[in-house]
Parts: structure tokens; sequence; C-alpha cells
């Protein structure tokens, strides 16, 4: 019999079978996560004179944007959809070696971001912006024939989403690099994930929605949004943003802008408005599109001259409704695909509250109301944001780069016997 062979198996190989790789929501979900809190924490060092702020082509302040709407919101999209892609299209889960090139992407995306904060460089940004746009193209280049290849395409609106949000993020890189202002091509990819959010919403959300409601003896028929008020709303979200990236004035854009904000609670018109309501895993998912509407109704206030900043609207709709969406799938999809019932502990709660009260402030800070308290606003918001992400990625690394608990291997569900109706798995406190 041959004996064994002594040597330690390659580091590449014994990084490939590491844990966190094995599903693609894992190392995406926790980079958000620390990442959200990290460059919300340098940022605030380049407000307080710190750290000196960066200089053309990119400035602090674009880079500021970018990396909290792109960096945090593109690292949830792609963990999002490496794990959803397969199963709603029955194909195989991704490989792992498809997991490690885009997160090592994303990673070197950040690294050289901060690298060329510190040491501005034309030829850098360049190479920033490479790889920013090669993890949206090989995000693309691997989903879209999933999700293009199925009969009537019931899941087409991720594939035209994920192609917008590169070529906008190509367009903000276009711009930068030529020295213009890039942050209308930000604002549009706030846009474009305002209806990824809907997409995510109609799909998880909702589910968890309608079995909390069975697990609190209201039992109703439905509760997702019909089809033509979810299309009407991301209809109305793609016509402001794509409106407002042409230039097109600005009343016009407040009356487009206010007509998206009814759209948005259009879509919670026929949901329960009940005991249900206050559930502390229910009142966080209306709170996603509550936030979402008051963003869109603030922006168009303030293109038709109401006394604050669009500003104000804005972190609305990124603090609060992207903040509390993302934070939403992953406490569930991130929770259940790592084969676990739900956490229903109190951090969770918390967190969700946090991101309220950052986006609260955020929001004050650019209203009249915060008129002289603006950088108190801006600090009380950044702490309360940090505060969010930190307590997810200190609770759910144990989950995210261990082994999975069950007899799982990839990304399926909790494998034991279902013991309750409610079509979701029960909430545990574990």
């Amino acid at each position: 019999m041959a004996a064994a062979d002594p040597r330690p198996a390659p580091l590449s190989t014994r990084l490939m079978a590491a844990p966190v790789l094995c599903c693609g929501f894992r190392p995406f979900f926790l980079g958000a996560a620390l990442w959200a809190a990290l460059a919300m924490a340098l940022w605030m060092a380049m407000l307080g004179g710190l750290l000196p702020p960066g200089q053309a082509p990119l400035t602090g302040t674009a880079w500021h944007a970018h990396e909290m709407v792109w960096g945090f919101g593109m690292a949830a999209v792609a963990g999002f959809l490496l794990t959803a892609v397969p199963e709603f299209t029955a194909t195989p889960e991704f490989a792992r070696r498809d997991t490690a090139l885009l997160f090592g992407l994303w990673l070197g995306a950040r690294l050289l971001g901060l690298a060329n904060l510190a040491m501005t460089s034309t030829l850098l940004t360049a190479l920033v912006a490479a790889l920013n746009l090669a993890l949206a193209g090989a995000l693309a280049w691997r989903s879209l024939p999933r999700l293009l290849r199925q009969a009537e395409r019931p899941h087409q609106g991720f594939a035209l989403a994920l192609l917008a949000l590169l070529g906008v993020e190509a367009g903000f890189w276009w711009a930068a690099l030529r020295g213009q202002d890039a942050m209308a091509w930000v604002n549009a990819c706030v846009g474009l994930m305002m209806v990824l959010i809907v997409l995510a919403q109609s799909r998880i959300s909702m589910r968890l929605l309608r079995g909390m409601l069975d697990h609190l003896g209201v039992h109703e028929a439905d509760y997702r949004a019909p089809p033509p008020r979810r299309r009407l709303a991301i209809f109305c979200i793609a016509l402001v943003t794509g409106a407002e990236l042409l230039g097109v004035a600005a009343p016009t854009l407040g009356w487009l802008a206010l007509a998206t904000a009814a759209a948005v609670l259009a879509l919670m018109s026929e949901w329960h408005f009940g005991r249900a309501l206050l559930h502390r895993w229910v009142w966080p998912l209306y709170a996603v599109y509550l936030c979402m509407a008051a963003g869109f109704a603030m922006l168009g206030l303030a293109w038709l001259g109401a006394p604050w900043a669009s500003s104000a609207g804005r972190h609305a709709l990124t603090v609060g409704s992207m903040g509390l969406g993302v934070l939403a799938v992953m406490n569930i999809a991130g929770r259940i695909h790592a084969g676990l019932r739900l956490d229903d502990r109190r951090w969770r709660v918390a967190a969700s509250a946090l991101l309220v009260a950052a986006a609260g402030a955020r929001v004050l800070a650019g209203t009249l109301w915060g008129a002289g308290g603006v950088l108190l606003g801006w600090w009380l918001a950044a702490l309360a944001w940090a505060l969010a992400w930190l307590l997810y990625a200190g609770f759910a690394w144990r989950h995210l780069v261990g082994q999975r608990q069950d007899d799982g291997t990839g990304c399926e569900e909790p494998i034991e016997p279902v013991r309750s109706a409610p079509p979701l798995p029960r909430v545990a406190t574990g």
C-alpha cells in the first residue's frame, strides 16, 4: 500500500477548499458588511481632516459616493446573484473558482482604489476602472446565459439590470478619466440598485412576509405585489433615472420622481396593515419601500424648489432603502443557504433600527431641520451605519466562513425534515 504524501497541499488548493468559497454569498456578504463600515470610517476621516482627500481624476467625494453605492452595493448584488441564479434557473451551483475570481476582482478594485487615493495616478485609476468593469462583466458572463436561456425568461429583469449596471459603471470611469463630473453616473447606479431591490424584494422578502403572517395566525391568500404594479414601479424608477442622466429639466424630473414615489407606495397597497406590521421580521421589509418612496418624493420636491438639498432624498434611497434591503437579503438568504434557520436574536432588530436611524440623521442633515447641525448629522449617520454592518459581520462571521452544520456542502437550504406548514423555514433563536 502506497504511503500517504506527507507534503501539504499547495496553498491555492487549500484556499479553493476553504468553506468561505462553498457558496457565492459567503465572501461577498462578509466583504460588503466590512467594507460598508471601513469605507464610511475612511470618508469621515477625510471630512475630519485626518486623511487627505483624493485628487483628480478621482476626488474623495466621488470615491465615497462610488464605494458606498458600487463597492458596497455590487458586493451584495454579486453575492445574491451567485446564490440565487442557480436556484431561479434550476441549474448547478457556480464553481468555487467563479466565486474566487469574482471576489478577487472586487477586493482588488477596493484595495487599488485606496492606493489611488493615497497616490493619485491616471494609470492607477484606469486599472481600478478595469477591475470594477471586469467584475461586472464576469458576473454578467456567468449569469446571463442561465437567466436568458429559460423559457419565457421569467428572470430577465435581473439580466437587464446587470447589463445596465455595467454600462453605468463604464460611464462613471469614462467621465472620471476625462476629468468630468462622474456623480451623474453614481446617481444612475442608485436608480438601478432600486430596481434590483424591487426585483429581489418580490422574490425573497415577500416569501418571508407571508411565512411570518402565517406564523402569527394571519392566514391570507398572498401579499406579493401584483406584477403590473411591480412593472410600473420599475418603469417609473428607470424613467426618472434615465431622464436625470440625460439632463432633463428639474421641474420635469420633479414630477417624474413624485410619480415614482407613488408607484413604489402602490406596491404595498394590498399588504397587511395590522398587528403583523409591527413584527420584528415584517417592519424592516415595509421600511425598505417606505424609505424608497420617501427618497423619490424628497428628490422630486427638491427639484420642484423645496428648501432642501437633493442629497437628502439620495441618502433616503441609499442608506435607508438599499441598506435595509441588503441587510434583509443577507439575513434571509445568507442564513438559509448556509443550512441554518433564520436568526431571531435582538442584534438583527438593532441593526435594522440603526440603519433607519442613520437614514433619518443623514436626511435631516440635508434639510432645514438640520441647519446648524449638518456635520453632527453626518457623524451620527456614519456611526449608526457602521455599527449596523459591524453587528452583522460579527454575528454572521461564523456561518459565513465556517463549515455547514448540517449535511449540506453547497448553497442548499437546511437539510432536515420540514415540520411546519409555512413555506419558509420557521424562525429559530439560535
